[in-house]
């Protein structure tokens, strides 16, 4: 990247150097906010690959599948490079066209990526076929020696846990289970939530334990009677006021009723 940059004025590369800098920082934290950024860059120098590339993820991260697709294309078509096209498949999944998707994962530009590629690929394949509701294709088609291997690399936990998604959206529910456990020994990172999903096919319940010193009910709910809202302590309280003052009214009036009745009283005598 800083290499097609060089083509640009200095100060000029600077600029474009650091937009794509927050891009990166922000495309997983605030999708948003790195698409602002990626649009700055893109603005200012849209005739470099790196740059179009980078708009393409922003895009992506945005569901703006469109608009993705369009400047993935612009960027193959300046570097003639093919690794973006398992990402260019799935933006046709994004668009509701899975029919492209798989024939893209039939091209022969897929025969030319590297391992991670083909893998991405596969993923995105599977994908389409259950877009289109063909569950027991999506399996078959994520069944492969990457799958079955021993070693783990980068995309191990991810193909593991399509592979389970798959089996369980199948009724496999045994099946779904040990795969998985298997994305969750490969998970190293935590890119999936495949231990979360393991924990409720085995009907685990997480409990708050700073809730530990409340009363509650058998459903580890705290119960409504005992936990009033704000606004209904302030209404009783200023009820009870209400109450005592016009208790105090009342003892009042009494009050001046009786002196005023003494008073004729006496009027009366004289």
């Amino acid at each position: 990247m800083r290499q097609e940059l060089q083509s640009l004025p200095k100060t000029l590369a600077e600029d474009v150097a650091r937009n794509l800098v927050m891009v990166a920082r922000l495309l997983d934290e605030d999708p948003e906010g790195a698409y602002g950024y990626s649009r700055v860059a893109l603005r200012l120098a849209s005739r470099v690959a790196a740059v179009r590339e980078a708009a393409g993820f922003a895009a992506y991260a945005n569901q703006k599948y469109g608009e993705a697709l369009a400047e993935f294309r612009a960027a193959k078509r300046m570097t003639g490079n093919i690794d973006l096209w398992p990402v260019m498949a799935d933006c046709e999944r994004g668009l509701e066209r899975p029919e492209k998707a798989l024939d893209m994962a039939g091209a022969p530009e897929v025969h030319k990526l590297d391992k991670a590629g083909q893998v991405e690929m596969r993923l995105v394949a599977a994908g389409a076929r259950r877009d289109l509701g063909q569950l027991d294709a999506a399996i078959v088609t994520l069944q492969s020696p990457e799958l079955a291997a021993n070693s783990v690399q980068p995309w191990t936990a991810r193909l593991r846990y399509a592979y389970a998604d798959a089996l369980l959206a199948a009724g496999r529910e045994s099946e779904a289970r040990e795969w998985f456990a298997k994305a969750v020994e490969a998970d190293r990172d935590g890119s999936t939530d495949a231990s979360d999903r393991l924990a409720e096919l085995d009907g685990v319940e997480f409990v708050d334990a700073m809730a530990g010193d409340t009363d509650e009910d058998e459903n580890g709910r705290i119960p409504a009677s005992d936990t009033p809202k704000a606004d209904e302590t302030v209404v009783e309280t200023e009820t009870e006021t209400e109450t005592e003052t016009e208790t105090e009214t009342e003892t009042e009036t009494e009050t001046e009723v009786e002196v005023e009745a003494q008073g004729e009283s006496e009027n009366d005598k004289d």
